[in-house]
C-alpha cells in the first residue's frame, strides 16, 4: 500500500498536468478565432466612403480641381451592349433585307456621365472597301436622335457629328443585332464681342474663325469654322482652339486660344479696342466730300493698312495712328489721325490749294 502522502503529491501533479492540456488547447482556439476574424476583415470589401459635405471649407479646400482634359481617354463604343434594342419609329436604313443581315442601333452622347443625344446628329455608314475612285462608299445615312440600320454582314465605318463634334468608329456586322452607344467626347462654346467700355458688339461686323491649335506640315492652322456670329453656340470636340475675332475688315483683329470641355458650354467674350472710322476730302471743313477720290490708310511704318475709292470710305480700324492718303484730280494729300478704342467718328482732308507743296498737300 502506498504513503498517502505520495499518492496526494501523484494526485496533484496529473492535475497540474491536465491544468496544461487544457490551457494549450483554450489558447491555440482563441488563436485560430482571432486570426480568422482578422482575415475575415482583411478580405471583407471596403465600405463606401461617405460624400464630402459640399459646405464644409476644410473638405473643398483639400480636393484639387481635376482638369476634366486630363481624364483618361473615354471609349467611343461601349465595351459591353448597354443599350436595349428598340425599332425606330421611322423607316430602315440600309440595304440588306429581312433576316439575310444584322441590324444596329446606335445612339450618342457628349460624355460618359451625359444623357443620350436627341437631334442635331447625322449618322453616316460607310463600307469599309472603297469604290472604283478609291473613296470608301457611303451606304446609308440618318439625321436626328438614335438610329437603326439593317446591313448586310461585313464591316463597316461609322461617322458620327454633332455640328463640328464628329468621331468615327469601326464595326463588324454578322447575322445578329447590334446596339452601341457613341461617346463624341464634345462641349461646345458660345462667342460674345465687346468693347472695353464694355458695349457689345451685336450688330456690327463682327465674325469669329476658329482654327485647330497645331500646325501642319506647312505652317498652317486647320479651319474648322468660319464667319461665325457673335451670340452662336458652336459644337465642338473637347479640346484647346485658336480663335481669330475679326471686326470689320481691315486690321482690328484678336487671337485667343480657348478650351471646350467635354459636356461643357464655354462662353468667350472678346474685347475688340477698335473704332469706325469714315473718311472725307473736302475743300474745307465741314464741306461737301469730293467724289472719285482714292484712298490709302498707312501705318506708322509706312504699311497699306487698306484701301478704297469713293467719297465716303468707311473702315474699323484698331487703335492707334494713321496716315490717310488721298489722290484727286492728279493731286495728293496727306493727313495724320488717332484712332480711340469704340469712338466712331469722321475725320476730314482738307485740300486747300495754298498748302500744295510739289504736287502735295499736308492738311491740318
Amino acid at each position: 500500500m502506498q504513503n498517502p502522502t505520495t499518492l496526494l503529491n501523484r494526485i496533484k501533479d496529473t492535475r497540474t498536468k491536465v491544468q496544461r492540456v487544457i490551457m494549450t488547447a483554450l489558447s491555440a482556439t482563441l488563436m485560430s478565432a482571432l486570426l480568422g476574424t482578422a482575415q475575415a476583415q482583411t478580405s471583407a470589401p471596403m465600405p463606401p466612403a461617405m460624400k464630402p459635405d459640399p459646405n464644409a471649407p476644410s473638405a473643398a479646400s483639400q480636393e484639387p480641381i481635376q482638369n476634366l482634359l486630363d481624364r483618361e481617354p473615354e471609349p467611343l463604343f461601349s465595351d459591353n451592349t448597354l443599350v436595349p434594342y428598340a425599332p425606330a419609329s421611322g423607316g430602315i436604313q440600309g440595304t440588306a433585307d429581312g433576316l439575310d443581315g444584322g441590324a444596329l442601333y446606335l445612339m450618342a452622347k457628349l460624355t460618359r456621365d451625359s444623357q443620350p443625344l436627341n437631334d442635331n446628329l447625322i449618322w453616316r455608314i460607310y463600307s469599309e472597301t472603297t469604290n472604283a475612285d478609291g473613296r470608301l462608299q457611303l451606304i446609308a445615312t440618318s439625321k436626328g436622335g438614335d438610329a437603326e440600320f439593317r446591313l448586310d454582314p461585313g464591316a463597316y465605318m461609322i461617322h458620327t457629328s454633332y455640328g463640328y463634334a464628329q468621331a468615327t468608329n469601326r464595326i463588324v456586322i454578322g447575322k445578329e443585332v447590334l446596339s452601341k452607344m457613341v461617346t463624341l467626347n464634345a462641349g461646345g462654346i458660345k462667342f460674345y464681342a465687346t468693347l472695353p467700355d464694355g458695349a457689345p458688339l451685336e450688330s456690327g461686323p463682327v465674325t469669329f474663325d476658329i482654327y485647330s491649335r497645331e500646325f501642319d506640315q506647312r505652317g498652317e492652322r486647320d479651319l474648322i469654322a468660319s464667319s461665325v456670329k457673335p451670340g452662336s453656340i458652336i459644337r465642338l470636340n473637347a479640346d484647346t482652339y485658336h480663335i481669330v475675332s475679326r471686326y470689320g475688315d481691315a486690321n482690328a483683329e484678336i487671337r485667343a486660344d480657348i478650351q471646350v470641355l467635354p459636356g461643357k458650354l464655354t462662353e468667350a467674350t472678346i474685347f475688340h479696342k477698335a473704332a469706325d472710322i469714315t473718311l472725307k476730302l473736302v475743300n474745307e471743313r465741314g464741306g461737301e466730300a469730293i467724289a472719285n477720290t482714292t484712298w490709302s490708310v498707312l501705318s506708322p511704318g509706312g504699311d497699306v493698312v487698306v484701301e478704297a475709292t469713293g467719297a465716303f470710305p468707311d473702315f474699323v480700324l484698331a487703335a492707334g495712328e494713321y496716315e490717310a492718303v488721298a489722290r484727286n484730280n492728279g493731286r495728293t494729300y496727306l493727313h495724320t489721325f488717332t484712332v480711340e478704342p469704340g469712338a466712331d467718328r469722321e475725320v476730314e482732308v482738307v485740300s486747300s490749294i495754298s498748302e500744295l507743296v510739289s504736287g502735295s498737300s499736308r492738311a491740318n
